[in-house]
C-alpha cells in the first residue's frame, strides 16, 4: 500500500529509485542545448520533487553546461523556467531580480475543458480523447487567435507538449516582451471571450418584421469565429450543436436544414429556418460558445508575467513521458504525445496494477487493469507507478 500524505499518495522508494535513475540516463545523453532556454543566465529556475512541482526555485545557471550537470547529478522529477528574463535572476524578494521582460505564454490543459470522458476515467487520468481535444484547441488558439487576430507569425510562435496532458503555446516577440499583467490580461480575456456580448453581433436584433441579420464566416474578429463555430456544429451533427446549450428536436431540426443555415450564415442572414424566440435563442447559443471558450486556456498562467512553466524538453515526474518541443504546426498535427513523446524503448518491467483505465501507449492498448500483475515495456510501467497505480511486486 503506498503511503498517503498531505492529499497525495507518496510515491513508493523503489518506484523513486528507478525513476531517478532513468531521468539521469536521459539527462546524461541529452544535448545540453536542447533543454537549455536562450539566454539562460537571465532566468530563474525552480524544482520539484515527485510530491511538489515546485519545492524550491530562486536558482540560476551561468550557462547551458553547468546546468545540464546540474541535472545529471540531480534527476529532478520537475524542471521549471521563470517566462521572464532578469537582470538577477536568483536574487530575493521578486522585486530584486530586475525584471527585463517575459514571452506570452498559453497553458493548455484537458482537465480544463470539461470533457465527458472525465466523468469515467477521472481527472487525473489522461486518454485518447482528452489528447486529441486539447491538441485540436492548441492548433485553434494559434490558426483562429495568434495569427489572424494578434498577427503573430508562425516564427514567432513555438509549441510544446507539457509532458502530461496539454500543450504550451510560447509567443517570443518584441511586441509582448514588455507587457504588463494588465496588457497580458487584456489578451487572455479576448481569446477566452471574456465579457464579450453577443447582442452586438445582431444588428437587427429585437426590431420587429426585420431579418436576423448577424455576422458571417469571412468576418474578422469573434463575429467570424461565432458565424465559422455554428457551421462547424451544423456540420458536425446533433452532438455539437447540443452542447451549445440546444434542445434535442431543435438541433434535428437545424441538422435536417443545415444546407439553407449554413447558405445563409455565409451571406449574414440568420433567419433560414422558424424557431421560436429566434434572437435569444442565438444569443444563448453564442454565449455557450463564449463560455466553452473561456475554458479553454489557464488565465492565470498567461496574465502573469512572472509565473514559472514547466521547460520544453525536460521530462515530466507524473508520467514519464519528455515536454517534446515542436518544430512547427505541421508537426504539431501528426503528433502523437503516447508515441512520440516516449523516451526509454527496449526494456520490459513486472509491475502489480491496482487499477488503472485502458492506456494507448507507442499504437499499442495495455488494460483496463484491476488487480493484477503483469509484464509491460518499461515505458508503460513507469508511466502507471508514477500515476500512483502499479507498484513493483510484493510491495
Amino acid at each position: 500500500m503506498q503511503e498517503y500524505h498531505r492529499g497525495i499518495f507518496l510515491l513508493d522508494p523503489r518506484v523513486e529509485k528507478l525513476a531517478k535513475g532513468l531521468f539521469k540516463e536521459y539527462y546524461s545523453m541529452v544535448d545540453a542545448d536542447a533543454i537549455s532556454p536562450k539566454h539562460i543566465e537571465k532566468h530563474e529556475f525552480a524544482f520539484g520533487n515527485f510530491e511538489t512541482k515546485i519545492a524550491f526555485r530562486h536558482l540560476s545557471f551561468p550557462n547551458n553546461k553547468e546546468f545540464k550537470r546540474y541535472l545529471v547529478e540531480n534527476a529532478p522529477p520537475f524542471i521549471n523556467c521563470s517566462l521572464a528574463e532578469y537582470e538577477r535572476p536568483s536574487g530575493r524578494p521578486m522585486e530584486a531580480k530586475g525584471w527585463l521582460g517575459s514571452e506570452l505564454i498559453f497553458d493548455l490543459d484537458a482537465t480544463d475543458l470539461h470533457l465527458k470522458c472525465q466523468d469515467e476515467h477521472g481527472r487525473s487520468w489522461t486518454c485518447d480523447n482528452c489528447l486529441s481535444t486539447v491538441k485540436a484547441e492548441t492548433i485553434r488558439l494559434v490558426e483562429d487567435f495568434l495569427i489572424p487576430d494578434f498577427g503573430f507569425s508562425e516564427r514567432e510562435i513555438s509549441i510544446n507538449f507539457s509532458g502530461n496532458r496539454g500543450y504550451h503555446v510560447h509567443v517570443s516577440s518584441p511586441d509582448v516582451f514588455k507587457l504588463n499583467a494588465r496588457a497580458r490580461r487584456n489578451i487572455s480575456e479576448y481569446i477566452t471571450g471574456t465579457g464579450i456580448d453577443p447582442v452586438a453581433f445582431f444588428p437587427t436584433l429585437g426590431k420587429r418584421a426585420k431579418a436576423l441579420k448577424g455576422p458571417r464566416p469571412s468576418d474578422a474578429g469573434w463575429g467570424g469565429k461565432f458565424a465559422k463555430g455554428i457551421v462547424r456544429a451544423l456540420n458536425s451533427g446533433e452532438e455539437a450543436l447540443m452542447a451549445l446549450g440546444i434542445e434535442k428536436e431543435i438541433a434535428r431540426r437545424l441538422v435536417k436544414n443545415k444546407t439553407e443555415i449554413i447558405l445563409g450564415i455565409t451571406l449574414g442572414n440568420w433567419d433560414k429556418v422558424r424557431i421560436p424566440g429566434k434572437a435569444e435563442f442565438w444569443k444563448n447559443v453564442i454565449k455557450n460558445m463564449s463560455i466553452r471558450q473561456s475554458d479553454s486556456i489557464d488565465k492565470n498562467v498567461t496574465n502573469d508575467p512572472q509565473h514559472m512553466i514547466r521547460l520544453a524538453n525536460t521530462l515530466h515526474g507524473d508520467t514519464g513521458l519528455v515536454g517534446k518541443k515542436l518544430s512547427s504546426l505541421n508537426e504539431l498535427q501528426s503528433f502523437d504525445p503516447m508515441k512520440d513523446a516516449i523516451v526509454y524503448r527496449g526494456k520490459s518491467l513486472k509491475v502489480h496494477v491496482s487499477r488503472a483505465p485502458k492506456l494507448t501507449m507507442n499504437g499499442q492498448e495495455y488494460g483496463p487493469y484491476e488487480n493484477v500483475t503483469v509484464r509491460l515495456p518499461i515505458y508503460v510501467a513507469l508511466y502507471l507507478m508514477l500515476k500512483r497505480v502499479a507498484l513493483p511486486p510484493g510491495a
